[in-house]
C-alpha cells in the first residue's frame, strides 16, 4: 500500500507532517520543539524537566484538574519527555478526538498557566526522579556515559540535579517558556485515521498567528570528560562504554545499524552468545547505536559479579574489534531479517509512524519513503559492513565502570 504523506511549512517555521493510514481509526501525534535540557541555566539544570512536567498543570482556561480530566474524556494516551536538544508531547487516541486534542495542546504549548503552586509537586516529583536512578545502577551508568563521552552541552541529563532543581523559580521557568516556546524549528507529525485538508487547516487555525523569535546557535565544547570508575559497593558491575561512529545522514548509516545488529540484535547475536552463553559471563550484555545530527556512537553495555567483570570487559571488546574481520552469511541474512521485520511492524502502529516522521524530518530534512528503507537494508552486504567497521574502528572509547573494583581497558 503506498504511503500517503503530506507536508506542510508555515511562514512562522512551524512544520506539519502527516502520514494517512486508511485501514486504522487511531491517531498519533509528536510534537518537537527544540526545548531540550540544553536550554538550562547553567546554575538550574533540570529546568526542562520541571517546565515540561508543569505545562500539564493547566493550560489555557483549564487548571490542572480541568485538563487532566478533559484529555481523559478524550482517550489520549499521552507522554511528555525532554531530550538533549527537543522536548516532545504525544499522545494516541481514537482519530475523531485528534483535532480536539490538538486544540488542547495548542493551549499547552502557547498558554500555559504554570501555576506557582504546582512547582513545590513538581520539584519533589523531579528530585524523586533523580534519587531513583541511584537505586538502578544500568541506568546510573548510562547517563554516567553520556556525561563523559559527548562534549558541554549535548552531555546534560535530563533529570538535573538536586541543587539546580531546588534553585528553580517559577519566574526561571516562565521565562524559559517565554524564551524557547515559539514555533521556529517546531515540528508536529500525525499518522493515521486522518483527512489532510481538514488537518492542515486546523492546524493553520491553531498555531498559523504564534510569532517566532530567532533561536541563539548552540556552542559545542570541543573536548569531553573520558572514561572513570564510580565506586560502589554492588553485586554487579555496571560496565558501560562508547565509541564514534557515524551520524544518521551519511551513507555509511545503514552499515552501522547492519553492524550493530551483527552484535547485538537478538539471542543469536555475538554479544548474547559469546559473552554471556559461551562463557556465562553476565546476564545482560547489548550494543546500540546513538546519534545526533553531527555525530554518532556505539554504546555498548555489560553487568556481571566484580569476579567476573575484567574478563566481561575484555570479551566484550574482543567481539566489537574483531567485526571488522569477518561476518558469515547467515549472520547477515539474520541481520536483513531483523531489520525489515522492525520496519514492518512500525508501519502497523500510528505511533512508531507519527516517530518515524519527526525523526526522518528532525535529523534529515525528508521524509524516507518505506520503499527506500527497503532498499536500503537490501543493500547491506557483508563488504558494506565490513567496510564500514574498518573505517570506524573500536578506538578513542570511553569507559564507564560502576562497582567495587575499577577495571583496565586492554
Amino acid at each position: 500500500m503506498p504511503q500517503e504523506i503530506s507536508i506542510l511549512s508555515l511562514p512562522n517555521g512551524l512544520t506539519l507532517l502527516a502520514e494517512r493510514m486508511p485501514h486504522v481509526r487511531s491517531a498519533a501525534f509528536n510534537i518537537m520543539l527544540p526545548g531540550g535540557c540544553v536550554n538550562d541555566p547553567d546554575d538550574k539544570p533540570g529546568a526542562a524537566t520541571l517546565l515540561a512536567d508543569l505545562m500539564t498543570r493547566g493550560a489555557g482556561d483549564l487548571d490542572s484538574r480541568a485538563l487532566a480530566e478533559k484529555l481523559d474524556r478524550l482517550g489520549l494516551d499521552r507522554a511528555e519527555s525532554v531530550g538533549v536538544i527537543n522536548m516532545h508531547f504525544s499522545g494516541v487516541l481514537l482519530g475523531r478526538n485528534l483535532f480536539d486534542a490538538l486544540s488542547v495542546y495548542a493551549d499547552i504549548l502557547r498558554r500555559p498557566l504554570l501555576p506557582e503552586d504546582e512547582l513545590e509537586p513538581a520539584q519533589a516529583l523531579a528530585l524523586q526522579d533523580i534519587q531513583g536512578l541511584e537505586d538502578e545502577p544500568q541506568g546510573k551508568v548510562m547517563v554516567e556515559l553520556s556525561k563523559r563521552h559527548y562534549p558541554t552541552p549535548l552531555n546534560r541529563d535530563r533529570r538535573g540535579t538536586p541543587a539546580g532543581i531546588e534553585a528553580c523559580t517559577i519566574d526561571d521557568l516562565r521565562r524559559q517558556h517565554a524564551n524557547v516556546f515559539h514555533p521556529q524549528g517546531m515540528v508536529i507529525s500525525v499518522a493515521g485515521d486522518i483527512q489532510w485538508d481538514a488537518l492542515q487547516a486546523h492546524v493553520r487555525q491553531l498555531f498559523g498567528d504564534w510569532q517566532p523569535k530567532p533561536r541563539a546557535p548552540m556552542t559545542i565544547a570541543t573536548s569531553r570528560t573520558g572514561s572513570m570508575h564510580l565506586q560502589k559497593d554492588l553485586e554487579q558491575t555496571q560496565i558501560a562504554l562508547a565509541y564514534p561512529s557515524c551520524p544518521i545522514g551519511t551513507d555509511d548509516f545503514y552499515n552501522a545499524r547492519g553492524a550493530v545488529a551483527v552484535l547485538s540484535l537478538d539471542m543469536s547475536s555475538r554479544l548474547f552468545t559469546n559473552v554471556r552463553e559461551k562463557h556465562g559471563l553476565c546476564y545482560s550484555v547489548y550494543a546500540s547505536y546513538d546519534t545526533f545530527k553531527d555525530r554518532a556512537s556505539i554504546i555498548a553495555y555489560a553487568g556481571a559479579k566484580p569476579e567476573l567483570a575484567q574478563e566481561t570487559l575484555d570479551r566484550t571488546l574482543h567481539e566489537l574489534r574483531v567485526l571488522k574481520d569477518g561476518i558469515e552469511d547467515d549472520e547477515l541474512d539474520r541481520v536483513k531479517v531483523g531489520l525489515k521485520s522492525s520496519l514492518i511492524m512500525r508501519q502497523e502502529s500510528t505511533s512508531a509512524r507519527a516517530s518515524s516522521l519527526i525523526s526522518d524530518w528532525y535529523y534529515l530534512g525528508r521524509v524516507r519513503p518505506l520503499e527506500e528503507l527497503q532498499q536500503k537494508i537490501n543493500g547491506l552486504s557483508i563488504k558494506s559492513i565490513l567496510d564500514y567497521a574498518e573505517r570506524y574502528p573500536v578506538r578513542d572509547v570511553t569507559l564507564v565502570t560502576l562497582g567495587p573494583a575499577a577495571l583496565t581497558m586492554s
